[in-house]
């Protein structure tokens, strides 16, 4: 393990170490928040790279298209809000990374929607600041001209019922860090993470938060001996201080993911935890500290569920490709394409298959969850079923 390590790997292997040591066996979910968000040696904190160089693709990085239909949907829900009052709309963006989805929205607003561009008020809220300057200088237009600030994650949350928009995040659940959880003996054993030959190595023992205990109640679930899971308890307490802050409007959560039954199948043995290197990817976490991303899928019940505890109603569910086909994807790709090259056209269908292509990862594990909240009944053109789609192109 030693040979992968750089010297910020090294330096974050140690401080692991000292504080097992220290303290005994920590769960998974310690040893995985230390090598993505510790503030020197965190993954996160040393800005990853996104794209065909970098360790992963996100849909903002694939193409500005979408950005613009995703634009779209935001127009509709500020029209809904509009419908009684002209106040702005405030589109919060949670973990924006280097800017594009920002840049690609407001762009499209400004350009198609003057109007909407006016209510607009955008709000990027991020823990990390290794983007900053490169968010600065991508946006410093619409900062100039009153459409952009951010804003820190506490100030966000403290303050209830402050926000009339919509909370949008894209790939920010799944980078929470999660309790593993094995069945063993008919019962659920948590991973713990213990110093090894070498290196770390892992034990089981007794589940360390009691919100573990219940995390299954209701679910229905027939696990197998020896199969392991994911539990993402942040993202519960996250999607309890995102309801509390809504006054009224939306929260979109784009994230790979499934539903509990289908997450926790019995045919996922080992679960969805994922290492991502130069879009390698492994199941060893052990290596590459602080230098690999880590991931697993999104238990979209617990959020649709503890939403509705806090005030959330479901506005719809569904998979990446449905909804942006049903927001236009075909006709913006025709109505594009015919400006293009013949190469550029081809490099932009290549582009769109990233988001709905279940072959490449996006189309079908990438889910869209919409929630609302002081608003009856909305209905959303990307939340279309897929007659309307067919119908539609």
């Amino acid at each position: 393990m030693e040979k992968t390590l750089g010297t910020r790997g090294k330096r974050l292997k140690e401080l692991l170490l000292r504080r097992i040591r220290t303290e005994g066996p920590i769960p998974f979910s310690q040893f995985m928040e230390w090598c993505l968000y510790h503030p020197d040696y965190g993954y996160y904190s040393a800005g990853p790279e996104i794209g065909k160089e970098g360790d992963y693709y996100t849909s903002p990085s694939v193409h500005p298209l979408f950005g613009h239909l995703l634009a779209k949907q935001l127009l509709q829900m500020c029209e809904i809000l509009n419908e009684e009052s002209e106040e702005p709309f405030q589109v919060i963006e949670m973990a924006p990374g280097r800017g594009f989805l920002c840049q690609d929205i407001l762009e499209w607003a400004e350009r198609k929607s003057p109007p909407f561009y006016d209510r607009l008020k955008y709000y990027l809220v991020d823990t990390s600041h290794a983007f900053f300057k490169e968010q600065e200088q991508r946006l410093s237009r619409y900062v100039k001209a009153g459409k952009l600030t951010w804003r820190g994650t506490m100030e966000l949350f403290e303050q209830e019922q402050s926000i009339r928009g919509c909370i949008l995040s894209n790939e920010l659940v799944d980078a929470f860090p999660v309790h593993r959880l094995m069945f063993h003996e008919g019962r659920w054993k948590e991973i713990y993470v213990e110093e090894g030959e070498g290196g770390f190595a892992e034990r089981c023992g007794e589940l360390s938060d009691p919100r573990l205990e219940t995390h299954f109640n209701g679910l229905e679930l027939s696990p197998v001996e020896g199969q392991k899971v994911e539990v993402n308890l942040q993202a519960l307490e996250w999607i309890t201080k995102v309801a509390r802050s809504l006054q009224k409007g939306f929260v979109m959560t784009i994230d790979y993911g499934f539903p509990a039954h289908e997450l926790y199948a019995p045919h996922r043995l080992e679960g969805t935890f994922r290492c991502y290197f130069r879009h390698q990817i492994s199941q060893n976490p052990y290596e590459r500290l602080g230098e690999q991303d880590m991931t697993s899928h999104v238990n979209f019940t617990v959020l649709i569920e503890k939403g509705e505890a806090e005030g959330l109603k479901l506005t719809g569910f569904v998979p990446q490709y449905r909804f942006l086909l049903a927001l236009g994807l075909l006709d913006e790709l025709g109505s594009q394409t015919e400006r293009l090259s013949e190469t550029e056209a081809l490099q932009l269908r290549l582009s769109a298959k990233h988001w709905i292509d279940p072959d490449l990862g996006m189309g079908e594990a990438m889910k869209v969850l919409i929630q609302h909240k002081g608003i009856e009944n909305p209905r959303l053109d990307g939340l279309r079923d897929l007659h309307a789609i067919e119908v539609a192109f």
